[in-house]
């Protein structure tokens, strides 16, 4: 993975490509790591993807890393989490640019996803802009085009039921499903583990020469990172199956034997993790709840 070893200066104009400018939000976290990438795209009609969150500094420094003589004549959007949706509408506001992503915030959501939800489970992690209603609705392979450049919609469900990936030419915005600092968050009912790896594996079939993600630098082997999120994710499953082997389990107690090296306030963010793991399992027939699907539902396996 490529990781650079000092995060850029937010609100200041990195230079990616001849035609691709990034401005770094000042949103930093755990969760974000250095902040949100918003980029530009194109010299006269730029596109800009992930506004980022709500914040008036980074507005104005997206507006002023327009290069002269070009305007903001798109808008596109990863996906409605809060570090990368919220400013859209500031943004299209200031600039009369159309927002385009997939749909609102529970767009795309799996049916499995859908029944979590309606249970009661609520999301973890990022935070869910609830708000976020796309003026236009790409499906999957949709393009829209400038003089300039031409982008594709992916729908790349996984971190999230409405995220999608944006391909111009051999680059893609991978947004928060493939990241280079870290493994992406799956943590129903935004996340869907199912999805993930489709996703990834629907990524991997296509010659990329670069990813520009939505925290942290550049991704220059996208194969090679793609092989590692998909191997990532299928240890972590024989981890769990094998720990199902001696008795059945909650996702808490599978992610406490599993996670012995995190820190306790991280169990929740592992517990979810492991749930999203254990409903895949479900899915795929290896597992099997006793009872309901929920966070405290205890598993065992399939046929025991």
């Amino acid at each position: 993975m490529d990781i650079s070893e000092k995060s850029p200066d937010t609100g200041t104009v990195q230079q990616l490509e001849p035609d691709l400018r990034c401005v770094l939000a000042p949103n930093a976290s755990p969760m974000t790591y250095w902040g949100t990438n918003t980029y530009l795209l194109g010299q006269r009609e730029v596109a800009v993807i992930d506004p980022g969150p709500m914040s008036p500094p980074h507005l104005d420094a997206i507006l002023a890393a327009v290069p002269e003589g070009g305007q903001i004549s798109h808008i596109f959007v990863t996906h409605a989490h809060i570090d990368h949706s919220p400013l859209a509408l500031a943004l299209s506001d200031c600039t009369g640019a159309a927002v385009h992503a997939f749909g609102p915030a529970h767009a795309g959501r799996s049916a499995v996803m859908q029944a979590l939800a309606r249970d009661g489970m609520a999301g973890g992690g990022e935070g869910v802009d609830a708000s976020f209603h796309p003026d236009v609705t790409l499906a999957h392979g949709a393009r829209v085009s400038s003089a300039e450049w031409e982008i594709e919609a992916l729908h790349t469900p996984g971190h999230m039921g409405n995220h999608l990936c944006f391909a111009a030419d051999k680059r893609l915005f991978s947004g928060d499903l493939v990241m280079g600092w870290a493994s992406s968050l799956v943590s129903p009912p935004d996340g869907d583990l199912t999805d993930f790896m489709a996703s990834c594996r629907m990524l991997r079939d296509r010659p990329w020469e670069v990813f520009h993600a939505g925290h942290g630098a550049p991704i220059t082997d996208p194969a090679a990172r793609l092989d590692w999120l998909i191997a990532h994710r299928e240890g972590r499953e024989g981890a769990i199956l094998e720990a199902l082997s001696g008795k059945a389990q909650s996702a808490e107690s599978l992610a406490r034997a599993l996670y012995t090296d995190v820190s306790p306030a991280l169990i929740p963010a592992a517990m979810r993790n492991v749930f999203a793991h254990l409903v895949d399992l479900t899915g795929r027939k290896l597992v099997t709840p006793r009872g309901p699907l929920h966070s405290g539902t205890i598993f065992e396996l399939a046929g025991a």
